[in-house]
């Protein structure tokens, strides 16, 4: 379960562009930077989000084998627990879509 996890947060990670783009007309590069790491930006965002939801992943997969082995003191906290996981990656695979839906429709705009 894991390396498919794994697998598909690799495959999430590559398909996010990594080349630097020009700034807008107007922006200089320095203020661009400058903005860029006050905030973050978006590609440490998308990172930290992918983090969280790997991190609910490997905890539910620890709950799972937890269960399987009969270690379990309250089975309800492990549903919700796998239920919140599932309902995390689904979130971040249906943002994934969006995102990569999204920068296709600008790739295609004619300037």
């Amino acid at each position: 379960m894991s390396a498919d996890l794994s697998g598909a947060i690799a495959a999430i990670q590559s398909s996010l562009p990594t080349e630097k783009t020009a700034s807008p007309v107007g922006w200089s590069d320095a203020a661009s930077t400058n903005a860029m790491s006050k905030t973050g930006g978006f590609a440490d965002l998308v990172s930290q989000g992918l983090e969280q939801v790997n991190q609910q992943l490997l905890a539910s997969q620890a709950d799972l084998q937890n269960l399987a082995v009969g270690n379990v003191q309250n089975l309800h906290q492990i549903m919700i627990r796998l239920e919140e996981s599932k309902l995390s990656f689904q979130l971040m695979m249906q943002v994934r879509s969006r995102l990569l839906e999204a920068y296709q429709d600008v790739m295609k705009m004619q300037l």
